[in-house]
């Protein structure tokens, strides 16, 4: 065969997807995606991001023969056969969808003489994966992680960024902002979502994952305890930047943390809070954080450590970003300091000190003493 269709509106494209576009691929010569313009949805992404998101995704697996074509205003069968393509690929996870497909593909021959429809059925693993099951993820603690298994590395990304995104824009109020306001605001969210800062691909752990992670935390806290605006704006304002500089350089002049704080007091964002979220960062320091007291301290340290007390799965996830981030240690000696560090976590944690904040003790105090130790058990074997 040599061509083969695969449509579907893929907002976003899943594992799901990817994988009918693999088997497209054993049938066939080349793979034509028709991506769907339908007026009467609502896609979290425009059709072009939509296509992009897909060739980066087929380029990751090396497929060269894979091409996007976004259908606009025709019916994807007849536009399928106009593209040379005598058949289209389905995936049906039920017989309901079989049911419902079966009409689709009687429809597209005998009403629009359109391509003939294949049908393949996905690995059990794959078979409750849609783009409406993974929309329904986001939103929890932790939904990142989640969603992070069931979608292709550029969807992934292309879904926090535009989480991370209206975060941004509702935190800086840009429904009321000036436009030079505005245009600041944008410059700081290119910025800290980069390659110089979240974004940079030596950001292992302290990335956007984390970034999502935390803002998540942060959002739960603040429902959960009923936090005055003003207070969940502060510790927002400052996770954005608490790790924004992230250095291994022993001889920098400053520590990490500080170079944070410096780079907000400079960002030229927020005068009236200045020094409250430079005292929010700066409290992440190991050297200057004990000594600062702050209102909102508890609340955004306990954030920040709130990965220690989540599942199996996103811990794993985190300890293994943690020794890619510190490749460049030894072995030996990573495993002593990572082990020390976890002891003295380890103790604050049962001595009811790991979490000054009493909603994130109640949620995490128990699990992340559970973690650790087991962490501690495995770098000593």
């Amino acid at each position: 065969m040599q061509k083969i269709g695969f449509s579907g509106t893929l907002d976003p494209i899943t594992n799901g997807h990817m994988w009918v576009i693999g088997e497209a691929r054993s049938l066939a010569d080349e793979v034509i995606v028709f991506l769907s313009q339908n007026p009467a949805k609502k896609p979290q992404f425009p059709a072009e991001d939509r296509k992009r998101i897909i060739e980066q995704s087929a380029r990751e697996c090396g497929w060269d023969n894979v091409q996007v074509v976004i259908v606009k205003g025709d019916y994807t069968a007849r536009a399928a056969k106009k593209h040379g393509c005598d058949y289209l690929i389905r995936g049906i996870r039920t017989t309901a969808d079989f049911d419902y497909e079966n009409l689709i593909q009687q429809t597209n021959v005998d009403v629009l003489q359109g391509a003939k429809t294949i049908f393949v059925m996905p690995p059990r693993d794959l078979g409750s994966v849609s783009s409406s099951f993974v929309k329904a993820l986001e939103g929890p603690v932790g939904w990142n992680w989640t969603m992070k298994k069931f979608v292709p590395g550029p969807a992934y990304q292309a879904w926090i960024l535009d989480c991370l995104r209206k975060e941004w824009e509702a935190l800086w109020n840009y429904a009321t902002a000036s436009q030079a306001d505005i245009a600041l605001a944008d410059h700081w969210f290119v910025h800290l979502t980069g390659p110089q800062a979240y974004g940079g691909a030596d950001r292992h752990y302290h990335n956007l994952d984390h970034l999502v992670h935390g803002l998540s935390e942060i959002r739960v806290w603040a429902d959960n305890t009923y936090a005055p605006k003003r207070d969940s704006a502060l510790v927002k304002k400052a996770f954005w930047f608490h790790d924004a500089v992230y250095s291994h350089d022993d001889d920098a002049l400053y520590s990490s943390e500080e170079a944070s704080a410096q780079l907000w007091l400079a960002s030229g964002l927020d005068a009236g809070d200045n020094l409250d979220v430079a005292q929010l960062i700066r409290v992440t320091d190991h050297f200057q954080g004990p000594g600062i007291s702050h209102p909102l301290k508890d609340a955004m340290l306990s954030a920040d450590l709130a990965i220690l007390g989540q599942d199996d799965e996103v811990y794993q996830a985190y300890t293994q970003a943690i020794g890619r981030e510190y490749a460049h240690v030894d072995p030996v000696r990573f495993n002593e300091q990572r082990g020390l560090a976890l002891q003295h976590l380890c103790a604050k944690a049962q001595a009811g000190q790991l979490f000054g904040d009493a909603y994130f003790a109640n949620q995490y105090n128990e699990r992340a003493i559970e973690n650790m130790q087991k962490e501690i058990a495995a770098l000593a074997g």
